[in-house]
């Protein structure tokens, strides 16, 4: 079977999987059918968007289909007569019910941003970066009626660096899972791959990221604060809360040279420099530089138009 002859329905609903179904159509794939969550409002005036993978369509001349769920009969019939070979998830957002599983002949592929079975669920990218940790990676599974349990097609490895934020991680994330994609699906169509079971007894879970996670204290570690800020830096945004009001912390750097005279003894939350640019903070166990804040009710500002604001030895 050529590429060109290989019917797709895919489903996705973020940037990231509109980085793969871009591909997918550039390489030459016959995508006859896009699926992805329904039009939502978004920001402060609820504006209803249109998912991003929604404008690919569009833009693309790919039909698109919005349900509210996949386990109606109106949605098994939609996806039934598109006659798909193969269907294609990544990020969608929904489980799929077993009768859509069972739609393709070829079954469905999901790709996952995270190396299964480690975080299986919502939100890999962000809690990869939240917890630390220092590699990840991306996968393709065969997907089944679980949370993330199918077998595995292929993985790559993929290391977070240290001042990584999620967007930037989900744009490589969409760039290697791209191409892994690309490497695995006619060898799988062909049968030139034998898929792996998970190790259920390895696996980890990451639940959806909820607003209140963005919460940190001074007591925390530098490290904790400094990657909850990244982690969490496209939404919600890390916050302390100070004077009864949200500071919003989108960018921070931490501090282990020149660090000011006096400031390893000075109790968390307190302000040990605060000038030319530069707002350093002490936390539970080091010191942290503030780089783009934003108070409740203000605008986002960068340390150097508001670190004057700011006075050392000031608890904030």
């Amino acid at each position: 079977m050529e590429k060109s002859d290989l019917r797709i329905v895919f489903m996705g609903t973020p940037d990231i999987a509109a980085d793969i179904v871009k591909a997918l159509k550039e390489d030459g794939y016959n995508v006859v059918l896009g699926v992805c969550q329904p039009d939502k409002p978004v920001g402060r005036k609820k504006v209803i968007t249109p998912p991003p993978v929604k404008v690919f369509f569009e833009a693309a001349g790919i039909p698109c289909y919005q349900p509210g769920t996949l386990k109606s009969d109106e949605a098994f019939e939609i996806l039934s007569s598109y006659s798909p070979d193969l269907m294609i998830t990544c990020a969608y957002g929904k489980i799929l019910p077993q009768n859509v599983l069972d739609i393709p002949r070829y079954g469905c592929l999901n790709v996952h941003a995270s190396l299964l079975p480690a975080k299986r669920g919502a939100a890999p990218i962000q809690r990869a970066i939240l917890d630390g940790d220092e590699v990840t990676g991306v996968t393709i599974m065969r997907m089944d009626a679980g949370l993330d349990t199918g077998d595995i097609l292929a993985a790559k490895e993929i290391s977070i660096g240290n001042d990584m934020h999620s967007e930037e991680l989900f744009g490589v994330m969409g760039t290697e899972g791209a191409k892994l994609l690309l490497d695995t699906v006619m060898p799988y169509v062909n049968g030139e791959i034998t898929p792996v079971k998970q190790d259920d007894d390895e696996a980890t879970y990451c639940p959806p990221i909820k607003s209140e996670e963005g919460e940190f204290t001074w007591d925390d570690t530098a490290f904790a604060i400094h990657k909850r800020i990244h982690a969490l830096s496209t939404w919600p945004g890390a916050f302390f809360m100070s004077g009864g009001k949200k500071v919003k912390i989108y960018d921070s750097s931490l501090i282990t040279d020149d660090i000011p005279d006096g400031a390893s003894d000075a109790v968390p939350g307190t302000v040990v420099k605060a000038n030319k640019g530069d707002l350093y903070v002490k936390t539970g166990d080091g010191i942290i530089a503030l780089r783009v804040i934003q108070t409740e009710g203000g605008k986002r500002l960068n340390a150097i138009d508001c670190a004057h604001n700011y006075k050392v030895g000031q608890h904030i």
